[in-house]
């Protein structure tokens, strides 16, 4: 189901970790970066390019496969890995997450949520029995918990778009617990072969995350996750809750952070005692114009790039940066894609501009993991954290 190993720490400089999973489809190095793929790929990057850049693990999302293209099309596949060709391990949240993201479009309950479909307006009601049985049949190596995401701001009638409120905290806090229990029971009844995690909630009371993790614990799922962070709260809050539970977890388990997010945040994240991240913004940003790179953030659109003849990123061995050498810039390699190039793909909405993006910011996030891990691997973690942002603060 899930072996989970733990190889070195950063103590007593950080709560810093290596590790290992093992899970049905292979085995993962951590920490980790999980590249989304919410229709059944990730966005504008090929199977194939997912192998080349060390893609060890990719995500689907719940929610949206069960609108499309419906679980009677992915169970004739066998799962999802047969579906989309992708043979590693695979990890599908809940739907938790979306349903939190419709907003008043949903009829939260204690047995699950009534909404319409955003896709045809069919009446539909995901409970937590029903969110395992759809996990279940993508066959996902990972599975989470049926949750309900606490809200930075209050969504309730009397208190709307005020902070959510200790007791509104509280009340999502324990609503999840209790689906955390039945999603258990229903995982077991399933006979499901994979791990299935549980998921700390709270919002931004400390006291109630710590409440939701012993529970968590006393349920003894095979791993754990954080949810509710980067759902609109500001950055330092975010880190205060983060760096407040984060080091609490259970050290023989694996920590997931859910949907967080940028460079910096996954090096903090790392530095309190986080495993695995997922988030987006590689892609979106690429499609949006914004590239990672070692040395800052890069904006394609600017003017300035438009005769520039350097790549995205001169230390960059990524398909864009280096071609098929794999030879960076910095070190005599002239193959890859100049600045101006995909400066001129975006300016012309050529589809190849944001697919050479994404390519250069997955493989930005994913070498960025293989440092980490190298770092912990040799003992000098708190050195290449102050290179990473001594390099980062640089600008391009």
């Amino acid at each position: 189901m899930l072996k989970f190993e733990l190889l070195q720490t950063d103590a007593p400089n950080s709560h810093a970790r290596r590790g290992r999973m093992t899970l049905n489809h292979g085995v993962v190095e951590t920490p980790v970066f999980m590249p989304v793929g919410t229709y059944g790929t990730v966005k504008g990057v090929t199977p194939q390019s997912l192998e080349d850049m060390g893609a060890q693990i990719i995500l689907g999302n719940t929610f949206h496969l069960w609108m499309r293209p419906g679980l009677d099309v992915v169970k004739q596949f066998g799962g999802l890995h047969k579906f989309e060709l992708w043979q590693k391990p695979m990890l599908t949240d809940s739907g938790g997450f979306q349903v939190w993201s419709l907003g008043e479009m949903r009829k939260i309950s204690e047995e699950g949520v009534k909404f319409s479909s955003p896709v045809n307006g069919d009446k539909l009601f995901l409970t937590p029995e029903v969110s395992m049985q759809i996990q279940t049949i993508l066959n996902s190596d990972i599975a989470m918990q049926f949750d309900e995401c606490t809200p930075y701001i209050s969504v309730e009638p009397k208190t709307k778009g005020q902070l959510t409120t200790l007791t509104e905290a509280r009340s999502s806090m324990e609503l999840s617990l209790r689906w955390a229990k039945r999603c258990k029971a229903e995982f077991a009844r399933l006979e499901n072969p994979n791990a299935l995690f549980g998921i700390v909630q709270g919002g931004m009371h400390t006291a109630l995350r710590d409440e939701s993790l012993a529970g968590l614990e006393e349920l003894d799922f095979p791993g754990i996750a954080v949810g509710g962070l980067s759902v609109g709260e500001p950055k330092e809050e975010m880190l205060r809750v983060l760096k407040h539970i984060g080091p609490k977890l259970p050290a023989h388990k694996p920590h997931y952070l859910m949907g967080v997010g940028t460079p910096e945040d996954l090096i903090a994240g790392v530095e309190n005692g986080i495993d695995m991240f997922d988030c987006v913004m590689p892609t979106r940003n690429a499609r949006n114009g914004t590239l990672f790179t070692r040395f800052g953030d890069l904006k394609i659109r600017n003017a300035r790039h438009k005769a520039d003849e350097q790549p995205l990123d001169a230390t960059c061995t990524c398909y864009a940066c280096a071609g098929t050498s794999g030879i960076p810039y910095a070190q005599g390699g002239r193959t890859g894609f100049s600045r101006a190039y995909l400066h001129h793909l975006d300016r012309c909405g050529e589809m190849l501009g944001p697919m050479l993006a994404s390519i250069h910011n997955l493989h930005y996030y994913l070498n960025m993991m293989r440092e980490v891990r190298a770092a912990l691997d040799a003992g000098q973690f708190s050195a290449f954290v102050q290179q990473f942002h001594n390099d980062r603060a640089r600008g391009v």
